[in-house]
């Protein structure tokens, strides 16, 4: 299973640049920017992105990736207990 990470360029605002740059550090997850996510009021009032296709949000960027990796450890686990 690889995660798919996307990222709404209007939304680096909130530092999620630095989200998508550290997430990218890890070869096993696939980043996507785009320039629009089509979320424009979520992305106006805090930082998210969509992991594989489920929206992540959170306070602040450092929350963010704390949930992203989160979820991502979810998704891990429920795939291991399927045997997939």
């Amino acid at each position: 299973m690889r995660p798919i990470i996307e990222f709404c360029a209007s939304n680096m605002h909130h530092g999620t640049d630095k989200v998508m740059k550290a997430l990218e550090q890890n070869p096993d997850y696939d980043v996507i920017e785009y320039g629009c996510l089509g979320n424009c009021g979520q992305c106006y009032m805090e930082p998210y992105a969509l992991l594989n296709g489920e929206i992540i949000a959170a306070s602040n960027a450092d929350k963010l990736y704390e949930k992203i990796l989160e979820k991502i450890k979810e998704i891990e686990a429920m795939y291991d207990l399927l045997g997939d």
